[in-house]
């Protein structure tokens, strides 16, 4: 198939009607012009320049002596120690079985109508480089009931070259996506690539924040560029565009900015980039998750304060298509109401440490010996609760 053959193609799967030009997704969609238009100037050169920046470095001969350094990050030595060790054939069928799993989310002060509200979570789909698990993908999309889709970065293989063949495959997944779709960028992904993606009905939230409205109610949902690479994320201009108090949720590629997100006042933050660890040992315990973050965050859900957080472990696979104790998601969230306040994590430390030490207290009067067991559970409590609140 000729690359206009593949880009006409690609735009009837969209709906597009015929005699559109083929030359839809070039090697390097997105003038300058248009970005600066839709972000403004400084944001838009500042992405751009460190994307061109990565670019060279990359390319550069001599720089590659360096990246041996990050030696789990060459697809020819991971794929030959998988080899070596007889375990690569099963890895490659691991990285196309994709679970779908479905986790509600009680939220204090969601609004009534939004009691059930069901959001499928995509993220680190890698499309380019992980052929089963987008067409395990295809398959399983049409089956899912959901609200609205969300996807949380990392759209292409490489951090770095040409964004055609992962628009292309965005395309394709797309018209398997019903309803409303809201998107972010990953470290994996280029500017350029936002007018393509906002073609095809995907919006892109570049630290902006949206109204979601449904019986009257409303409800926010905000998205910040990468964090982790990148660094141009602007928390704090995406949460001044929600009114204080309003329910808000945060899409980022990226959890390490747990407590930026906390602190900001979002109630829940939807994130992905580390994959679980992808490769783990049994027991899904993560050889690196390459990220700043304490390793509970690294996959599934978590709090921190009065924020609420699920890392997703990803669709698609980074450096080769592999998985070990790891096997890709697709997330069904659903929202549900909770009565009351969340309890933050230094109250709950607190409530379990004084239920504890009461019981203990009981049970050392009982056996002549309260004084000793009183202060040992304490001071055991007293530790259990730091290491949590750290």
């Amino acid at each position: 198939m000729t690359d206009q053959t593949a880009a006409l193609v690609a735009d009837r799967e969209l709906g597009s009607p015929a005699g559109r030009s083929t030359d839809r997704y070039p090697a390097d969609p997105g003038p300058l012009d248009d970005l600066e238009r839709r972000f403004g100037r400084l944001y838009s050169r500042q992405r751009l320049g460190i994307e061109e920046d990565h670019e060279a470095r990359m390319a550069a001969p001599h720089r590659r002596s360096l990246r041996l350094r990050r030696w789990y990050r060459s697809p020819a030595l991971v794929r030959r120690t998988l080899k070596l060790t007889g375990l690569y054939w099963w890895a490659s069928r691991n990285a196309g079985r994709i679970q779908v799993r479905r986790h509600p989310i009680h939220l204090p002060a969601l609004p009534a109508a939004f009691d059930g509200f069901t959001i499928l979570q995509l993220s680190d789909l890698h499309v380019d480089i992980s052929p089963a698990a987008m067409n395990r993908l295809a398959e399983l999309l049409p089956q899912l009931n959901y609200d609205l889709c969300v996807l949380t970065g990392d759209y292409r293989g490489k951090t770095y070259g040409p964004c055609k063949a992962t628009i292309e495959g965005m395309a394709r997944i797309r018209a398997n996506i019903c309803g409303p779709v809201y998107a972010v960028l990953g470290n994996h992904d280029s500017l350029r690539m936002v007018p393509a993606f906002e073609e095809m009905n995907i919006r892109m939230l570049v630290n902006e924040a949206e109204p979601l409205m449904r019986d009257g109610q409303l409800l926010y949902l905000a998205g910040i560029d990468d964090a982790h690479f990148y660094r141009v994320d602007n928390i704090e201009k995406t949460a001044l565009q929600i009114p204080h108090g309003a329910l808000s949720i945060l899409l980022s590629h990226t959890p390490e900015i747990y407590r930026q997100a906390a602190h900001a006042g979002f109630n829940l933050l939807l994130s992905g980039h580390t994959h679980g660890g992808q490769i783990c040992l049994p027991g899904a315990i993560p050889l690196t998750l390459d990220s700043a973050l304490p390793r509970r965050m690294g996959a599934g859900s978590w709090r921190y304060g009065r924020m609420t957080g699920y890392t997703s472990v990803g669709v698609g696979s980074s450096i080769v298509p592999a998985r070990i104790n790891c096997p890709p998601e697709i997330t069904l969230h659903e929202l549900r109401a909770a009565e009351g306040p969340a309890p933050s994590v230094r109250a709950l430390a607190q409530v379990e440490g004084v239920e504890h030490t009461r019981q203990h207290q009981l049970a050392g009067k009982k056996n002549g010996h309260a004084d000793r067991n009183i202060g040992d559970r304490q001071r055991q409590w007293a530790h259990t609760g730091e290491q949590r609140q750290q």
